[in-house]
């Protein structure tokens, strides 16, 4: 018997292991693979390897876009590729990412750039806006340079003056308060707030027991960032934001305006620039032009229209159109303050009436070569008009940067950007720690 029954053990067990077998291949097969590694149209060779590259790499963008970039020389298909990959690797939406190629394109086309050198520190400017990476090390360390570049004519007259101050004194005295403030008034502080600046230094001097001069320049740094920072305020509005634009002639202002439409679009934003300068048929034509070059949209009206018709028409639009930030751009002239009040304040009343809250902010452009000119000007404005914040134009190159310390003192008003050159890119949001650093270089400097 038990020879008889071997063959039918023997076939069951065959059946078991068929059956394993069966339910093994089974579960392989439904089994989810791996995905495969979106390549945006690259070689998969390439794609592997610059994967890997990216995340072994210090996770800062400079060093991402390097690696990139790494091959490439000029615009192309290529490049398109390429920027596709690193921000599907970012995980940005494909949406996101062909609306930020496809506008790259188009400006690289208006501009008629072709090679990498000519457009990349625009591209890293983009990708930081686009990707909310403003406030990381690198972009710091980017925005500082340019701060400490755009000082340097000042720096180099101000920091000798005061470190030839500094060595020929010992211990602090009535003299060397006298000397301070003397120096102060030479750097376009002004009088007043030179006088401020010295008696807000002895106060901290007091209080922290500081007796030596080699000390004082700590307490300055202290000093001048303290009085560029910023208040808490409410940011949020009801969309759109409407940004109110004056300073007179010749600062910068419908520069600046592309500029911060530029960044806005760069966000994501839905941007409008409205003319409301008439008086001058080439103030509308420029701003046209910028416009189109930002990719912005854009309302005007022939020169000589009424400001406000032309500012109430814009906030029409804007609000028909779902516009996410309305610019609005003003008449520099200063004839009196008297009508310079009576058409800001019109236009301010179109633009509430069309849009309660409206303009959620007014923003005085000044320009910091004239040194006490932008003193009065920002005085004469915040009167006249009303100032919430200050935008510092051509920061670059003038031996004037001083007067930014004097302005935020005597006015009592926030600076939020500041212009560094001519490029898109050149206007950046102000930092008081870095101006400060900027201005009055290393805390051990001349000791």
């Amino acid at each position: 018997m038990p020879e008889q029954g071997a063959p039918v053990a023997d076939a069951r067990a065959d059946a078991a292991l068929a059956a394993t077998a069966t339910a093994a291949a089974a579960a392989t097969a439904e089994r989810p693979t791996a995905p495969a590694l979106e390549t945006c149209g690259l070689a998969p060779a390439l794609a592997q390897s610059m994967i890997l590259r990216l995340r072994e790499a210090e996770p800062r963008l400079s060093v991402w876009l390097g690696i990139v970039l790494e091959g490439v020389e000029e615009a192309g298909d290529e490049l398109w590729k390429r920027l596709r990959f690193l921000l599907r690797s970012l995980d940005a939406p494909a949406a996101e990412v062909d609306a930020f190629v496809d506008d790259f394109r188009g400006w690289l086309e208006r501009m008629e750039y072709v090679q990498l050198d000519e457009f990349r520190s625009e591209l890293q400017y983009r990708l930081t806006l686009a990707l909310d990476m403003e406030d990381e090390e690198d972009e710091r360390s980017r925005l500082f340079l340019k701060i400490s570049e755009g000082l340097s004519r000042t720096r180099e007259q101000f920091s000798r003056r005061l470190d030839s101050l500094f060595s020929s004194h010992g211990e602090l005295d009535e003299s060397f308060w006298e000397e301070l403030e003397e120096l102060f008034i030479m750097a376009d502080l002004g009088y007043e707030p030179s006088l401020e600046l010295v008696e807000r230094l002895r106060e901290r001097a007091r209080k922290e027991n500081v007796t030596r001069v080699e000390d004082v320049r700590g307490l300055l740094m202290a000093e001048v960032d303290e009085i560029f920072r910023l208040p808490r305020r409410i940011s949020a509005v009801n969309p759109p934001e409407v940004v109110l634009f004056i300073g007179v002639n010749g600062v910068g202002k419908t520069t600046t305006i592309a500029k911060l439409a530029h960044r806005a679009r760069m966000q994501g934003k839905k941007v409008m620039i409205a003319a409301a300068d008439t008086f001058r048929a080439a103030a509308i034509e420029q701003l046209q032009v910028w416009a189109e070059r930002v990719g912005a949209l854009f309302h005007a009206r022939p020169a000589g229209s009424d400001p406000a018709s032309v500012a109430y028409e814009a906030m029409d639009r804007a609000l028909a159109e779902k516009v996410d930030i309305l610019f609005v751009d003003t008449a520099g002239r200063l004839q009196t303050k008297v009508n310079l009040m009576e058409e800001l304040t019109k236009i301010r009343q179109v633009l509430g009436k069309k849009h309660e809250g409206a303009p959620h902010r007014c923003i005085l452009v000044i320009d910091a070569t004239t040194g006490q000119n932008a003193l009065s000007q920002a005085k004469l404005f915040k009167e006249a008009a009303g100032v919430d914040e200050l935008i510092l134009t051509k920061l670059d190159g003038t031996a004037k940067g001083g007067v930014a310390i004097a302005v935020a003192m005597q006015e009592k008003l926030p600076i939020t950007y500041v212009g560094l050159g001519e490029k898109l890119e050149d206007l950046r949001p102000f930092n008081g720690a870095d101006y400060a650093r900027a201005l009055l270089g290393d805390l051990d400097q001349g000791k």
